[in-house]
């Protein structure tokens, strides 16, 4: 998956948990993610506990994030 394309990754609509960016095709919060990553679990331990979201979304969604941290350092 393209970091670049990101609608494949996340999206948001105000219908969906008010807007709150989410997973695509799902209605998991990415903020889900990086709780559960600052709560010391595993990308595994998230993915098991979400099974609708993809490791390639999680994975792209890592990669496009440390991109833009990297290019605002």
């Amino acid at each position: 998956m393209k970091v670049n394309d990101l609608s494949k990754v996340l999206h948001s609509d105000p219908e969906i948990l008010g807007g709150t960016p989410v997973f695509t095709g799902t209605r998991v919060p990415v903020q889900s993610l990086f709780d559960h990553l600052e709560g010391g679990q595993s990308i595994d331990d998230f993915l098991e506990g979400f099974p609708s979201v993809r490791r390639e979304q999680v994975i792209a969604l890592l990669q496009k994030s440390r991109q833009d941290l990297l290019r605002t350092a």
